[in-house]
């Protein structure tokens, strides 16, 4: 890999970009953390998803079919904004290979319900943990009250213009915990 200066551009890069609008007083330390953070974040669980022929799509719909058992097909389309074709692919082949199942709702036939498998639980698990592990060995680094903090700085960088039901469910259980 090439040694790269990320200090400073050559001078015809960095005259070529457009002028802040807010003076300059852009947050690249936090953009650029937040691009690796994420990168490794999903990077561990990408490498174990590779082996079943998954990405991080499958992960998502994983993730949230186990975390909210009987989600409604529709609120997760909602939860990761895409389309029906888009998720259609995906969720076609989590059910076809036995992670997820697909039931019809008691008093609304129409609705599609999602629930994980035993198979599907134990892959959301094994994903988890990976991830869990990342962020106990950052937490380490800290004092005990500043996961409470990067908790509350995550919520603030999500948009609630539009909340959907599995963030006012998150947002709910926040506000629950704070009371008590």
């Amino acid at each position: 890999m090439p040694d790269i200066n990320f200090a400073a551009s050559p001078p015809d890069v960095a005259e070529s970009r457009p002028a802040a609008s807010d003076g300059g007083n852009l947050r690249w330390d936090i953009i650029e953390l937040l691009f690796f953070a994420y990168r490794d974040f999903v990077g561990d669980p990408d490498q174990e998803l590779e082996a079943f022929g998954f990405g991080r799509a499958h992960h998502r719909v994983m993730h949230f079919v186990y975390r909210y058992p009987g989600l409604k097909v529709a609120d997760l389309l909602d939860v990761l904004r895409i389309t029906k074709q888009s998720l259609g692919r995906v969720l076609k082949q989590l059910l076809d290979e036995g992670y997820i199942v697909q039931k019809t709702g008691d008093n609304d036939r129409r609705q599609r319900l999602l629930y994980a498998t035993p198979k599907g639980e134990a892959l959301v698990q094994k994903l988890a943990g990976l991830q869990t592990t990342r962020i106990t060995r950052a937490l380490a680094e800290m004092a005990p009250q500043d996961a409470e903090t990067v908790k509350r700085f995550l919520r603030a960088m999500i948009d609630r213009d539009d909340p959907d039901k599995v963030l006012e469910t998150i947002f709910a259980s926040v506000n629950q915990d704070a009371k008590e």
